[in-house]
């Protein structure tokens, strides 16, 4: 094979490496959280390509353990919806809880959590890992939420997990 068209061959195997572009990254702010990302240096909501990423939402404020809680996954909602996300296109949870020390008292946190999370992800459950912790940047916060969305991974979501047989009880 003639050099010239071994170098024409090898430089045409080696375009689509060069030709794809990389995804974008756009960096969200909502009112009244632009000194997240000019004051402390992070971005409360990154886009990258169809990835979306939220940073912590504290459960914080006036009000009750729930009302915070209820409140934190509100601001979820908001915040997906600024990118082009949804509560459907939510694949991964990483919360971090301030009041349980052991799992015993993490069991009676989720009993007051789950109904909450349940309201927000009725089907089609996102990945999550729950972090004890034993503060949280927000004054008065008792969980903080990040969380990972993939646009458009809710339209059509597969799940084909059978559901467990009942355990037996314990004496």
């Amino acid at each position: 094979m003639p050099l010239r068209l071994t170098c024409l061959l090898l430089s045409l195997a080696t375009l689509p490496a060069f030709a794809q572009e990389a995804p974008t990254r756009e960096h969200f702010a909502r009112a009244g959280q632009e000194a997240a990302y000019h004051d402390w240096h992070y971005t409360p909501v990154v886009k990258v390509g169809d990835m979306v990423i939220v940073s912590g939402i504290p459960a914080a404020g006036p009000g009750t353990y729930e009302e915070k809680v209820r409140r934190m996954f509100v601001a979820l909602g908001k915040e997906l919806e600024q990118a082009g996300a949804s509560y459907a296109d939510v694949v991964e949870l990483t919360t971090f809880h301030t009041g349980p020390t052991d799992p015993q008292s993490f069991q009676a946190e989720f009993a007051r959590f789950a109904p909450i999370h349940h309201a927000f992800f009725p089907t089609h459950y996102p990945a999550w890992s729950a972090v004890g912790t034993s503060a949280l940047l927000s004054p008065g916060a008792v969980v903080e939420m990040r969380a990972v969305a993939m646009i458009g991974s809710g339209r059509a979501p597969k799940a084909d997990i059978p559901k467990p047989r009942p355990r037996p009880a314990t004496s």
